[in-house]
């Protein structure tokens, strides 16, 4: 009896991703608004693409016959209170991707998203596959906040955020807490989570009844915000970063990719100056 053989091919949304198209769940939801076809046709989720098929993601072609795979690039942005992480906003808000590098091929996959009134922390790759293994909650990623709230949490309320508590969207806590100083109505607090959803470190306190008055991302996973990335600046992410993120994404390591040309030196956006500072991090003139 002969061996199953295995698919052909590699899934249609994996592939777009490692081109940095965007990350695996955004092109899932390209795929069922009929965005994306397969050699003439609609695609449809479960597709496997390989070498001789041609695919159109809206009106551009993506042809797997030649390498269009861009190296890897990793880097960590310190995001400003008042921004948001979208492409576009229709209401005209600054976005962080307006603070971010040009890249000569592929584009800037955010790892997870901030608010408009939390800062810190954001982490941005080309590569839509280690964006989407970081974000899943299968992988368990820690992220650590600081958070300042307008009183003092009572030990009881301070169990309950590490015990669980019931939010609309199931039930979540926190994975560490710990006091952070703080006088007068201020207090700080560290806590760990290790899941992403929507303004869940906000929904914790909040529904123990301490409100939130500022939250900043400290880490995310392996990597640090660090000191010396001020508010408004990227960085490039070392290797030794890097390699730890893709130890928690379950991905292997590739050769180390240089520092793209237009990174070495000062360039424009519509909107941004860009340019090496010793030290590694990178100004922004806004």
């Amino acid at each position: 009896m002969n061996a199953p053989q295995p698919p052909k091919g590699e899934r249609l949304q994996k592939v777009l991703a490692a081109r940095g198209l965007g990350s695996r769940r955004q092109i899932e939801g390209w795929i069922a608004a009929g965005q994306v076809w397969i050699n003439g046709r609609p695609a449809r989720l479960g597709d496997r693409v390989g070498p001789g098929d041609r695919i159109r993601v809206g009106e551009r072609e993506i042809r797997l016959g030649q390498r269009s795979t861009p190296l890897r690039q990793v880097i960590a942005y310190n995001k400003p209170e008042g921004e948001v992480v979208t492409r576009s906003d229709p209401d005209s808000r600054p976005t962080a991707f307006e603070r971010l590098p040009r890249l000569r091929q592929g584009r800037w996959i955010a790892v997870g998203r901030l608010d408009l009134n939390t800062s810190g922390l954001l982490l941005f790759t080309t590569d839509g596959e280690l964006a989407n293994r970081l974000m899943h909650p299968s992988r368990e990623v820690e992220r650590e906040y600081s958070v300042r709230v307008l009183g003092e949490a009572s030990p009881g309320q301070l169990a309950r955020l590490t015990a669980g508590v019931e939010l609309e969207d199931g039930a979540a806590r926190f994975e560490r807490l710990e006091e952070a100083g703080g006088s007068g109505v201020n207090h700080w607090y560290k806590v760990v989570l290790k899941e992403g959803r929507n303004r869940e470190v906000r929904r914790l306190w909040e529904a123990v009844g301490v409100p939130v008055s500022r939250l900043i991302r400290l880490r995310y996973g392996s990597v640090e915000l660090g000191p010396r990335l001020f508010s408004g600046h990227w960085r490039k992410l070392e290797a030794a970063e890097i390699k730890g993120l893709l130890a928690l994404a379950g991905l292997k390591e590739e050769p180390r990719s240089p520092r793209p040309k237009s990174w070495q030196r000062n360039g424009r956006t519509s909107r941004s100056r860009y340019g090496p500072r010793r030290g590694g991090a990178h100004r922004s003139g806004r």
